[in-house]
């Protein structure tokens, strides 16, 4: 039975605003040609593979549902449990099941701390015991653990890239049919550079996707990876969980964030006096308070009013998600006045251009004037602060959760994960993995989100076209 959190029908309003502005921008050339720019640059399109995994993995997380009980009656009525999962826990089952006991390190087979261990013959000794699912098909790990791993990862590497000949087999077929030209000629001419979109730059980077893809879940299904946490649960699912968070509060903030921002900043711009006045008014007071301290107090009036009013919840699930929308907002609240500045000194410019000027004394209406020549000569501004405000809004989310303002403990994220890697790190043997694990997830994303709001700035600058 289908679930629909808050933040899920939000995700897909925003996929649904994206499909539309990509239909919008196909039919005009002053947005169609600075993609083209995009997909002609190497770093763009091998940052956007990468990019399209997170986002896979964000939506099949996105899709929630109470999976069905097991009946023994098939005449009985159709029972679901109250457990809330999403596609990627059902993919993921062997994963979120295996639960070990306590810690245990990437690629181990037992624990990683010793305990007292009774042997059959009545004697107890203080040894490391085994996982009861890492590498427990192994029955002398000593000797067999290297050559099992190496048997494993080399299988994925010949899945992924299986699989990725099928891919560049199918595109190359489809491009042949759209160009006309021979299969031949369009695999060669994608494998060495020759094509109008960088193919060759898209396509090696999804056989390494691939490639990695299929090495880690080939591995993850019979060793935990990444290693377990205090509570012995894998931590590279708990990474693959914190993608949608990060996603959602990347995505979600700029979702609250662009009304304001783009409706002031224009507003200001044109009609200048008063309403300027008290839109600088009103952004400089809100610069003016400390956004940790207003995003505390905003969190701490939910958990109030979530523990008065805990009927209001039938889940867990619910009450982390709302706590996760209202930090959305609280930070689209917090982040739109940099947007409002830069739009607002690009329309002081537009407002004395001199189609302006002629469609004001010709007696347009302001709000027709606004809508066609102004907001379609600030999209360029509006979609590079997106795209570079991503990056911060995905490290402000592990930075507020390592304060305990973040997202709700329950909830998987980066930002839990460190803030739980505080106290692993203060352990003999020190406990690292779960810390890493978070960093590498997120590393990666803000990297390739940098690298890819990079090269759409540069696209959509007017200042750089020419030069191109």
């Amino acid at each position: 039975m289908l679930v629909f959190l808050l933040t899920d029908i939000l995700i897909f309003l925003l996929i649904l605003l994206a499909a539309g502005f990509g239909l919008y921008a196909s039919r005009h050339e002053h947005l169609r040609a600075p993609w083209r720019r995009v997909v002609r640059s190497r770093v763009g399109m091998a940052s956007l593979v990468v990019l399209g995994f997170y986002v896979i993995v964000g939506v099949l997380d996105t899709v929630h549902f109470h999976p069905r009980l097991e009946q023994r009656d098939t005449s009985a009525e159709t029972a679901y449990s109250s457990e809330v999962l999403s596609l990627l826990d059902l993919l993921l089952t062997q994963l979120r099941e295996r639960q070990e006991k306590t810690y245990s390190a990437p690629f181990a087979t037992h624990l990683y701390a010793k305990e007292s261990i009774e042997l059959s013959e009545g004697r107890t000794v203080r040894d490391y015991p085994r996982l009861a699912f890492g590498g427990a098909h192994l029955a002398d790990p000593a000797t067999e653990q290297g050559m099992d791993i190496l048997l494993i990862s080399l299988r994925g590497l010949v899945e992924g890239l299986v699989l990725w000949g099928l891919i560049v087999a199918l595109i190359t077929l489809l491009i042949s049919r759209r160009s006309g030209q021979g299969f031949r000629d369009n695999l060669e001419a994608m494998l060495v550079g020759r094509t109008q979109v960088s193919w060759r730059a898209a396509l090696l980077t999804l056989g390494l996707m691939l490639v990695l893809s299929f090495i880690a879940g080939s591995l993850a299904l019979e060793y935990h990876i990444l290693g377990t946490d205090k509570v012995g649960e894998d931590v590279f699912y708990q990474g693959l969980k914190g993608i949608r968070t990060g996603l959602v509060i990347g995505t979600l903030t700029t979702l609250v964030m662009l009304p304001a921002a783009i409706l002031l900043g224009i507003m200001a711009g044109y009609f200048r006096g008063l309403v300027d006045d008290v839109i600088q008014y009103l952004y400089t007071t809100l610069n003016s308070i400390p956004g940790v301290l207003l995003i505390a107090a905003a969190v701490l009036m939910l958990q109030i009013y979530m523990s008065n009013h805990e009927t209001e919840f039938a889940s867990l699930v619910e009450r982390a998600d709302l706590r996760l929308l209202f930090l959305c907002i609280i930070l689209g609240m917090t982040s739109w006045t940099g947007l409002c500045r830069l739009l607002r000194g690009e329309t002081f410019k537009l407002r004395e251009v001199d189609y302006v000027q002629a469609a004001q004394a010709l007696g347009v209406g302001h709000f027709t004037i606004l809508s066609r020549h102004i907001l379609p000569n600030v999209l360029h501004i509006v979609l590079i602060a997106v795209v570079l405000d991503f990056s911060g809004l995905v490290l402000a989310e592990a930075v507020l959760s390592y304060i305990n303002i973040g997202v709700d403990p329950t909830m998987n994220s980066w930002g839990n994960m460190i803030n739980s890697a505080r106290l692993e790190l203060a352990r003999e043997p020190i406990v690292w993995w779960s810390l890493t694990c978070a960093f590498i997830f997120m590393f990666t994303l803000v990297l390739f989100a940098n690298l890819f709001a990079d090269v759409v700035r540069d696209a959509f600058d007017p200042r750089l076209r020419g030069s191109r």
